[in-house]
């Protein structure tokens, strides 16, 4: 980490993402210390909770409210590693947050002095070897909630349990998903005594955010007419959008809103070039203040942090990442609201897509013409349709619970009780 600090610093101007890492790392010692010096009151307990990225901070998101209702005396600071976690890390419901100070001595031990936490929960997948070892040399707990390892992650060489396994030995509890998961902890060292399933606090979030959606909310309104159905495409790629703009020229029997995974100016000409050229009309969506009529075919999505609303206007959602070596995004949301759900193949990285299938309420497709053949089956047959959509979101309430699972066995370990 030594030796990477300084190239990464001078690699910073060349890359937006990372110049925003580097940037945000190298205040975040300062801005918590600051905090610290105002907020911190050491007569209450502060449970410090990491996530990698967004997806990561929204589980948090779920477990920091389930661990406050079993602590409403404790404080909470949220650290985050991608810049892409910085729109939503504000929403955590921390006391503090901001990223992850470099994993070095120096740094974690200045942070430690400053926040004193009882207890380091890491979400998902990313514990840091320094920050472990030092919160351990304290007498900290340590423990990694809503964990998930993929059977052929990388964690599991050889190199990697030799340069991470004393960390995973050092925590005090690791919450999996599945036992699978748990299983495979156990090989990178962590004992079996401290392993427990969970469930996965994914659900939990997403349900939370499905009860407070405002289906008034001014985003929507133009979308609530008597024309065509919609299929909502969300976090889709290129060759995704290839595949639905070819059945929507074919097809022409419902309407189609794309929300690109990186909605870049660039990314969103060439998808209205590839639109036009397919002889479709199409606009961007509009403002939450404009008034405007979509009679278009195609509605293109170019920001974030609205998808997940305007899933609930679809008769159908199509979710990218089936197609490409990126991986399958989240199926959750749009199940959780009632609606079946379509993708690719590739989703070997999202279990939770294969139970949705398993389930009646996930459609898996090859190519081209099995997607215009399922969207135009769900499409036509509105018993069909709302069948799977009934099993959608009967799967996610099944799968609740995950959040107070982990909270549990954060306040547990913190308070030193096998949880």
């Amino acid at each position: 980490m030594r030796a990477t600090v300084p190239a990464l610093r001078l690699a910073a101007p060349l890359n937006e993402r990372l110049r925003r890492g580097v940037h945000g790392r190298r205040l975040a010692l300062e801005s918590l210390t600051a905090w610290s010096r105002a907020h911190r009151d050491p007569r209450r307990p502060l449970v410090w909770l990491h996530a990698p990225s967004v997806g990561e901070a929204l589980m948090a998101q779920a477990i920091l409210a389930e661990t406050r209702t079993r602590m409403p005396e404790a404080q909470f600071v949220f650290t985050h590693f991608s810049p892409s976690a910085e729109r939503v890390a504000p929403t955590v419901g921390a006391d503090w947050s901001g990223y992850l100070p470099w994993d070095r001595p120096h740094d974690i031990r200045a942070a430690l002095d400053a926040t004193s936490p009882g207890c380091v929960a890491f979400v998902r997948t990313e514990i840091w070897p320094v920050l472990v070892r030092e919160a351990a040399a304290r007498g900290r707990a340590n423990v990694l909630v809503n964990a998930a390892l993929a059977g052929d992650s990388s964690r599991l060489g050889r190199g990697a349990r030799l340069l991470l396994g004393p960390a995973y030995r050092r925590l005090d509890a690791v919450g999996a998903v599945t036992g699978e998961d748990a299983a495979l902890f156990a090989l990178l060292g962590v004992p079996r005594s401290r392993l427990h399933v969970t469930g996965d606090a994914r659900f939990d979030q997403v349900w939370q955010r499905v009860q407070r959606l405002d289906p008034a909310r001014p985003l929507l309104r133009p979308f609530r007419d008597d024309g065509r159905p919609w299929v909502v495409a969300g976090s889709s790629w290129p060759a995704d959008e290839e595949l639905l703009i070819e059945a929507m020229s074919l097809a022409r029997s419902w309407r189609l809103v794309i929300a690109p995974h990186e909605p870049s100016p660039d990314h969103i000409d060439r998808l209205e070039q590839r639109i036009a050229a397919a002889g479709l009309t199409y606009r961007r969506l509009p403002a939450d203040d404009e008034e405007a009529a979509l009679d278009v075919d195609v509605v293109i999505v170019d920001r974030m942090g609205v998808l997940a609303d305007l899933y609930a206007i679809a008769d159908v959602a199509y979710v990218g990442g089936g197609f490409g070596t990126a991986g399958l995004h989240s199926v959750v949301e749009p199940a959780a609201l009632g609606v079946p759900v379509v993708y690719g193949p590739r989703h070997g990285n999202a279990r939770e897509a294969e139970r949705l299938r398993i389930a009646g309420g996930g459609f898996v497709i090859a190519d081209g013409a099995t997607l215009r053949s399922m969207l135009t089956r769900l499409i036509g047959d509105e018993t069909a349709r709302a069948n799977a959509g009934t099993a959608a979101r009967r799967f996610v309430q099944q799968h609740l619970g995950g959040a107070a699972r982990s909270a549990e066995i954060i306040t547990e370990t913190m308070r030193g009780r096998t949880p």
